[in-house]
């Protein structure tokens, strides 16, 4: 019993820090390293050091790396193509610190979660600020969306895609 309210303090403290990041990455357009960093460490000594974390060690080491480096390697490629930056590596710190939380194995549904409402929300930004599709918007809050969903609700988005119908 008391192993399963400490996991959900746990839960909603992560949860609180995901809301205040999404609001300021909306409010400035920034991620700032003071949380970013150590949350991506308090992730990793949570699942290293906890009888029972969310994930294994090994889980946790390959969800930061991976988050981090996918997020990376697209501004990255995009930086090439385009000569600017196309995503702020705030947003690779913090869905390093997902991954660090939820493990490689989440990665995919919250890239894929964030992208979808990313792309509907950004849509709705762009026109409500009254600015053209070049313009830039703040994706951190959807990835924090997403993280929330997949901490919450773990692989809701596998199960509804890949369950058959009755």
């Amino acid at each position: 019993m008391g192993n399963v309210v400490f996991f959900d303090w746990i839960r909603i403290c992560l949860i609180a820090i995901l809301v205040y990041l999404a609001y300021f990455d909306l409010r400035t357009f920034r991620l700032p390293n003071i949380i970013t960093l150590p949350l991506i460490l308090l992730g990793l000594l949570f699942n290293g050091l906890a009888d029972q974390g969310f994930i294994s060690f090994q889980d946790a080491i390959i969800g930061a790396t991976l988050g981090y480096a996918c997020l990376w390697l697209l501004n990255r490629l995009y930086r090439i193509v385009k000569k600017q930056d196309g995503i702020g590596m705030g947003d690779a710190k913090l869905l390093a610190a997902l991954g660090a939380w939820l493990g490689w194995l989440a990665l995919p549904s919250i890239l894929l979660m964030s992208s979808l409402t990313g792309l509907i929300g950004g849509i709705i930004w762009l026109q409500w600020n009254k600015q053209d599709h070049r313009s830039a918007f703040p994706f951190g809050p959807f990835l924090a969306i997403a993280g929330i969903i997949e901490l919450l609700w773990p692989q809701t988005l596998q199960i509804l895609l890949l369950s058959k119908p009755a």
